[in-house]
């Protein structure tokens, strides 16, 4: 996968994620997680799209760094919407699961750009 699929990618799991927060029940928490939720889906790609013209390998790096916590907290919060039951776990799973994927991707991403010095 090159950078523009993967661009497309992240993007389109943030898509995903707009998505799903429209089945969020309208209440303090369903806001507050949807809020949260939102951002850090979108801060994924937004970063990633930054990294990808980051000006050096330590700049590529540490975007790299950003979206790896950007995906790791998307996670988070669509496991509180499954355990909290906001959601059934069918809606939720897959986009967990992209989130796990892009999680993984990256962190080997990193490791891989890193040990090339």
């Amino acid at each position: 996968m090159d950078s523009q699929e993967f661009e497309n990618r992240t993007k389109q799991f943030a898509l995903r994620v707009m998505k799903l927060l429209g089945a969020l029940p309208e209440s303090t928490v369903g806001r507050t997680i949807a809020n949260q939720l939102v951002r850090s889906a979108t801060s994924v790609g937004a970063n990633y799209r930054a990294a990808c013209r980051g000006r050096s390998k330590a700049e590529f790096v540490a975007k790299l760094g950003i979206v790896i916590e950007e995906c790791d907290e998307s996670g988070f919060w669509m496991e509180l919407i499954v355990e909290g039951e906001l959601l059934k776990a069918n809606l939720v799973e897959p986009l967990l699961n992209e989130s796990n994927e892009l999680t993984a991707i990256m962190v080997a991403s990193r490791k891989s750009a890193s040990e090339k010095h």
